[in-house]
């Protein structure tokens, strides 16, 4: 089944270097898949809600799946992991972090909180190239996804 055509990746990384990088590695990965990013942990929340820049979610559709770092301003990826884990609906996103820590404290606490898989950022672009096109084959093609509701935030809050 490939739903590379129709399911979108959200991407949470707040360093500028890093979204080209994806971009380019994804491209070059021959995932079609929208890429859609957000530079910190409370866009990522907000973008899920389908609040303020993101409520027209003909343009922002929630995601098949969802590329976390750890490390970012306002709300970090564990507080999104916790946020998202805990929501009606969204609780089933699949949510793979993509981080620079490989501290083991770090892995065992993203799985912890939900996380389905976790990777350590490589290096060399050629290696990103490579996880790229494992992300969109095995997240998009090979799994089936479950499926994701928004969540009603008038009823349960935040």
């Amino acid at each position: 089944m490939d739903n590379t055509n129709k399911a979108s990746i959200l991407v949470a990384e707040d360093l500028p270097d890093d979204v080209l990088i994806l971009k380019h590695a994804f491209a070059k990965a021959g995932i079609n898949a929208p890429l859609h990013f957000v530079t910190d942990g409370q866009e990522a929340v907000e973008y899920l809600k389908g609040e303020q820049m993101f409520a027209d979610r003909s343009s922002y559709p929630l995601p098949a799946l969802l590329l976390l770092d750890l490390n970012m301003p306002r709300l970090n990826g564990f507080d999104v992991l916790k946020w998202v884990r805990r929501q009606a609906g969204l609780c089933r996103l699949p949510i793979v972090v993509f981080t620079s820590s490989d501290q083991p404290r770090d892995v065992n606490r993203a799985y912890e909180l939900g996380a389905n898989s976790y990777l350590v950022k490589p290096q060399a672009l050629g290696n990103l190239q490579q996880i790229a096109h494992h992300l969109g084959d095995y997240w998009l093609r090979v799994n089936v996804c479950p499926d994701v509701e928004p969540e009603d935030t008038a009823v349960r809050g935040s």
